[in-house]
């Protein structure tokens, strides 16, 4: 992947797919961006907005989707409740069905 290319550069609020580390096979959002090569990960569960995770695109997934409300309160405030990270990222999994739902 050429982190110069505009269209594979991840944006705030893109859901990405972590493929390396601990927390390899979990999803989390795009919360900063530290040009070239780095970006902060959060996922309001184990990965709070206040201790996000430092990643090399290298080791993300980048979905196609990117949470506008998550990006905007982001831009606009330069930060975002783990409430709303947790329901964006609930509402990628429903959608996509890679989340079972809870009970029966």
């Amino acid at each position: 992947m050429d982190v110069t290319d505009v269209d594979s550069r991840p944006r705030l609020g893109q859901i990405v797919r972590i493929l390396r580390g601990r927390d390899a096979g979990k999803y989390a959002i795009v919360i900063g961006l530290e040009e070239p090569h780095f970006v902060w990960l959060a996922d309001g569960d184990q990965r709070k907005f206040d201790r996000p995770k430092k990643k090399n695109v290298k080791h993300i997934q980048m979905t196609n989707v990117i949470s506008e409300e998550v990006a905007d309160v982001v831009e606009n405030f330069g930060r975002v409740n783990n409430a709303k990270l947790r329901y964006a990222l609930n509402q990628y999994l429903l959608q996509c069905g890679k989340l079972e739902q809870k009970g029966e």
